[in-house]
This record gives structure tokens, C-alpha cells and sequence, in this order.
């Protein structure tokens, strides 16, 4: 009897079941689409700690409990004197488990000073790009990564603005404009060396790059006392990520700022 009357669903049952069956599918594979991101941004001044001490070792210590997919570093160096020669890049790959990517803003002390880009995911891309000089020259470092089962590419670019309010602009209205080319999602971090009020985070919020508020405390800058946030993660398109998690990490010596972590799902 229930054999049959299973057959003889009404139309309009029938259809409701239908959709209903739709929509389980199609959530389901929205659900298995998604992926999950972790990233660290972190300015290391070469290593070097409030203490005076260069220790890599300490700033990978700092780094390694985060779990970070991708991690942005800003001030590193490659060859030069003040850090015995040591390619402070693939050290911290090395350290970390991770592919290590450099991008040279200049020549400094017989080798190279700049920022690193630290990965986990497979990547597809990597760029160094040129922004207007100020009073030393600046890049962006974007690297493309596939994100989660789907291998979803999001470009995460590690940035260190510098040095006045002019240059700073300039630096932030130049890279947001090369990353108008790119059709996925993007995340811009490190040390913006501007704050909320300024004209620069003005400036790229107007050009929709969403600001990510952190969880507890903000500030960043200098790390055995934080008073000034200029550190930050920003998002474009912003709805293209589920923000799960947002915060500084507590750490007063390794360097003289405060890392960020931020956990994103990609939608």
C-alpha cells in the first residue's frame, strides 16, 4: 500500500520534493566548494628584536602555533651584511615547512632588502610589483594560491607602504589599480604605516577594499606596547569571504610589531 501510494505523489508534492531535492544538491556542493584560509601577516624588521637579537628561530617559534596556509613578512632580507648573509626568505621557508617567495624592493648592504610571501597551498602566480618610488622604493608581492578542493585561486598580497602620506597614496592608489585586473578574490596584508582616520585607508576603502575589523585589541605598533594600529588585512570583494576570525597576537619581543592572523572562508 505505501509502495503505492508513493507513486501517486500529487503534481504539486511531486514538485515541492523536486526542489527540495535541488536544493540539497546545490547546497551540498556549495558547502564542498568552499575553502578555508588561514592567513599571518607579520612585519619581522629583519629578525631583529627589541631585545637586539637577530633570531629567526623566534620569529618562526611565533609564527609555527598560527597554522597560517599563507603568511605575508615584511623587512626581510637576502644576502646583505647586517644578518650575515643569511636568504632570510628561504630560511623562514625552511623553519616553517613552506615554499618562500622574495620580492626585492632594493639593493642593501651587498644583497637585497624586501618582503616575503610564505605558502603552504599550491601556487600558480607570483608577482613582484614595481609602485612609485618614495623615499625607498616599494612593491607589492602578490602570490596566487588555490584554495580548497576546488583549487579556488586567491591572490594574497603582502604590502609595506612607505614613507609619507603622499607616497603612501600613491603606493595604494598604483597597486589597487594593477589588482582591478584580477576576476577572484584578494587580500591585501601587512604594514599599511597609515591609520584608519587616514587618507590612504580613505582612499582604498573608496576603491572597495572592506577593512577588516580585528577581534579584542587593534593596535599593532610597537609591539612591547601597542598604541597605533597600521597593520591590517583587507578584503575585495568582500563577498566573496565568511570572516571566522580576526586578531593580533600577543608577542612583545620578536620584533617591533605585532603579528596578524585572519581565518576566512572563500565563498
Amino acid at each position: 500500500m505505501e509502495e503505492r501510494r508513493a507513486r501517486c505523489l500529487s503534481p504539486g508534492l511531486w514538485i515541492q520534493s523536486l526542489i527540495v531535492a535541488l536544493l540539497t544538491v546545490t547546497l551540498s556542493a556549495s558547502l564542498h566548494a568552499q575553502g578555508t584560509l588561514r592567513v599571518a601577516a607579520y612585519n619581522v624588521k629583519h629578525g631583529l628584536g627589541l631585545d637586539g637579537v637577530v633570531d629567526l628561530e623566534r620569529i618562526a617559534g611565533v609564527l609555527r602555533p598560527l597554522d597560517a596556509d599563507v603568511i605575508t613578512l615584511q623587512e626581510i632580507d637576502v644576502g646583505t651584511e647586517r644578518t650575515d648573509r643569511v636568504d632570510q626568505a628561504a630560511r623562514l621557508g625552511e623553519l616553517l615547512g613552506m615554499q618562500a617567495f622574495f620580492g626585492d624592493f632594493m639593493p642593501y648592504q651587498g644583497g637585497e632588502y624586501g618582503m616575503a610571501v610564505l605558502s603552504r597551498l599550491p601556487v600558480s602566480r607570483v608577482v613582484n610589483h614595481r609602485l612609485p618610488d618614495g623615499e625607498e622604493p616599494r612593491t607589492g608581492l602578490e602570490v596566487e594560491v588555490r584554495v580548497g578542493p576546488e583549487g579556488r585561486p586567491v591572490s594574497i598580497v603582502g604590502i609595506h607602504l612607505y614613507r609619507t602620506p603622499e607616497e603612501r597614496l600613491a603606493q595604494a592608489d598604483s597597486l589597487s589599480t594593477i589588482l582591478d585586473a584580477r576576476h577572484h578574490p584578494v587580500i591585501l596584508a601587512g604594514d599599511f604605516n597609515s591609520q584608519r582616520g587616514d587618507r590612504v585607508l580613505r582612499s582604498l576603502r573608496a576603491r572597495d577594499w572592506f577593512v577588516v575589523d580585528k577581534d579584542g585589541p587593534s593596535e599593532t605598533f610597537p609591539a612591547d606596547d601597542p598604541e597605533r594600529e597600521i597593520d591590517f588585512m583587507m578584503l575585495r570583494p568582500a563577498e566573496s569571504f565568511e570572516i571566522v576570525d580576526h586578531r593580533v597576537i600577543d608577542e612583545p619581543v620578536a620584533s617591533d610589531h605585532v603579528p596578524l592572523l585572519i581565518v576566512l572562508r572563500i565563498w
